[in-house]
């Protein structure tokens, strides 16, 4: 019994890694469909956000019949509780893909994004594949160390968010108001998405160490940005 319980535990991390991965090919294709108005690629990942989904569903499922079933406590417990956390964290992300897709779909057969951003935007869905992929990295591994950084390399998309805002309010901006909204929202979209992946990161943390990331992030050095420094 007690091996059928930790095998059980061992699938919820499986599917864990199973919707990270997922998520994090949404992202980059949703990045293509937006840049290159690919209608059919957007729909895909509209479509395939359905199976995130289901994968949450079925987690939460299992999830909730281990906690009555075998009442467990310490360690097993946390890994439960936080499993449930990130799975959420996880489908969220699944979601804001779906909206970029979505977005594309939208503007079809127009490109939603300027020239001049596209560059911006396919830093941020490149950034943004990343920083999930090491976050599934981090399910597999319990690595407390790469979790942590996670948080840092986030910094980066902090500054890609901020390079938009300063194109929307130059006084050249000649795009208009309805375009001036969509890149509004795809920055939004690629923040948030970047967020919930490190905060699968910190949910590790705490699953390892039983503290929470805040605590330990001083240890961390800062990344200034700046060659040599």
């Amino acid at each position: 019994m007690r091996d059928a319980y930790h095998e059980e535990l061992d699938s919820i991390g499986d599917s864990l890694v199973e919707m990270a991965r997922l998520v994090g090919s949404a992202i980059g294709r949703a990045t293509t469909a937006i840049l290159d108005a690919d209608l059919k690629l957007a729909e895909a990942v509209i479509e395939a956000d359905q199976k995130v989904d289901d994968l949450q569903h079925d987690l939460e499922a299992r999830a909730i019949a281990l906690l009555a079933r075998q009442q467990p406590v310490a360690t097993d417990l946390r890994i439960v509780v936080t499993s449930l956390r990130m799975s959420a964290d996880l489908e969220r992300s699944g979601d804001l893909a779906q909206h970029v897709a979505k977005l594309a779909r939208l503007r079809f057969p127009e490109r939603a994004v300027p020239h001049d951003l596209h560059a911006t935007i396919l830093e941020m869905g490149q950034l943004a594949q990343r920083l999930m992929a090491k976050a599934a990295e981090v399910i597999v591994t319990k690595d407390v160390d790469l979790a942590l950084q996670l948080e840092q390399d986030d910094d980066e998309m902090d500054l890609l968010h901020r390079t938009l805002f300063q194109h929307l309010i130059d006084e050249r901006w000649k795009h208009g108001i309805e375009t001036a909204v969509d890149v509004t929202l795809l920055g939004r979209y690629y923040e948030r998405y970047a967020d919930h992946a490190v905060a699968v990161a910190k949910r590790v943390v705490y699953l390892v160490t039983g503290e929470h990331a805040d605590a330990l992030q001083p240890d961390v050095q800062p990344v200034t940005g700046v060659e040599g420094a």
